[in-house]
């Protein structure tokens, strides 16, 4: 009883004095899959020399964003024709292994095979690559399982390369592939199991979306609400919700191509926060979507639209405010329940924004493709704290864990600031 009388006072007194553990960053949007963290006393100011706790020399641009898990950092990496996967170790910067993820590496305008993000439980680690490998790994690099997607189901027909992150949750791997720019063949959703690398089940996901607006380049996002789950995919003009045992379509919304453009594909990931699907499309419109429905929610659970949204990074939001960068680093901020205009447009450092921005600590990161980041008060009131600058090609997003950031340019991997004392 003593014990147990005193675990609760050292946690009460833990928890009083704003004391933060640190967290891992699973997934490409973080461990709240919505680029959020619970995180205090991150770093404000840094530079390419200053406050920087190490730095890994990488041989290639990535759109891949480095995911966290204790004492490992991960990497999808493209050097010349080969793919791999790096571990790292988060106190040094020094690789610990590389696994061969196959060649076949090559451009695509802005991106490279390397553009998927791995996923980590702390156990295993998934990653996919642009050519459609899919591998698992356990935490000393031995090689679990590989899969070939574009062998087992045909060859990938996007545009500009294939580009989602699969979504690990539970004991499954979900992924995408929404095409129609270089393919007949329908867009399709996959549960793989992660220990096995097995196909669980294989659904199509059908759409009228023509030519190019098939295409989508987002990460599937988790939606939990009362006692469901639901896997969320936006691309081919509408968002659309699945339950994880089966793959069944559960909803779908349209209106994110109102007038039909044929080049409408989506790269913007769908955004879920306290029961809401926020699904951005090409600029405009942005819909929030409550959830709860069944069959087509297109007008019924429709929440809000606004006619300026993102391009390229995928919004961020704390439930009361939602957050917007554009491309062109123009900055609004809206009431997440209600789409109502807190402020914006506004505009932070010149530049193109393709990484997406997080939120922790009271403060917004956001990295531009000249590796600015530029640091932005949350809340109602719109205020630049800090402009950090790496002077390097960046198109990935800021990863957060211990109370360091971790940023990835074309040159390195940056961890910024000081470990968060245990």
């Amino acid at each position: 009883m003593r014990v147990k009388t005193y675990r609760l006072v050292v946690a009460l007194l833990l928890a009083s004095s704003g004391v933060a553990f640190g967290e891992n960053w699973p997934q490409w949007r973080g461990p709240n899959l919505n680029g959020t963290s619970g995180e205090k006393n991150l770093p404000l100011k840094w530079g390419a020399e200053e406050n920087v706790a190490w730095k890994l020399q990488l041989p290639s641009f990535s759109g891949s964003t480095p995911v966290v898990w204790g004492e490992r950092v991960f990497l999808n990496v493209a050097d010349g024709e080969e793919l791999s996967l790096w571990c790292v170790d988060k106190k040094t910067g020094a690789a610990v292994w590389k696994k061969p993820l196959g060649g076949g590496n090559r451009k695509a305008r802005k991106q490279n095979m390397s553009s998927p993000s791995p996923a980590t439980d702390g156990r295993g680690v998934y990653v996919m690559t642009g050519t459609g490998v899919l591998k698992g790994f356990d935490f000393d690099g031995r090689e679990l399982w590989a899969r070939d997607i574009q062998k087992d189901y045909g060859e990938f027909g996007l545009n500009w390369g294939y580009a989602s992150s699969p979504l690990l949750f539970d004991n499954a791997l979900y992924v995408q592939v929404l095409h129609g720019a270089r393919t007949d063949d329908p867009s399709y959703v996959l549960r793989i199991d992660k220990a096995t690398g097995k196909t669980v089940w294989k659904v199509k996901r059908e759409t009228e979306a023509v030519m190019e607006s098939p295409d989508s380049y987002t990460t599937p996002a988790l939606l939990r609400y009362e006692k469901a789950t639901e896997i969320v995919i936006t691309g081919g003009d509408v968002v659309t919700g699945h339950d994880p045992a089966t793959g069944k379509e559960l909803w779908r919304a349209k209106g994110l191509n109102p007038d039909n453009n044929p080049s409408y594909r989506i790269v913007a990931s769908p955004v879920v926060f306290d029961g809401i699907v926020y699904a951005p499309t090409r600029v405009k419109p942005l819909l929030a979507f409550r959830a709860g429905g069944r069959g087509d929610v297109s007008q019924s659970h429709l929440v809000w639209s606004a006619q300026y949204g993102p391009d390229v990074p995928t919004p961020v939001t704390d439930g009361k405010y939602f957050y917007i960068v554009h491309d062109k680093g123009i900055v609004w901020c809206l009431d997440a329940k209600t789409g109502k205009e807190i402020y914006g447009p506004v505009r932070i450092a010149n530049g193109t924004y393709s990484g997406s921005p997080v939120l922790a600590d009271g403060k917004i990161y956001v990295t531009n493709e000249d590796g600015l980041t530029t640091v932005i008060k949350a809340g109602p009131t719109f205020e630049v704290l800090a402009e950090n600058a790496l002077n390097d090609y960046c198109l990935s997003s800021p990863a957060i864990s211990d109370g360091q950031i971790f940023i990835r340019t074309s040159g390195a991997l940056y961890c910024i600031g000081k470990r968060a004392a245990k």
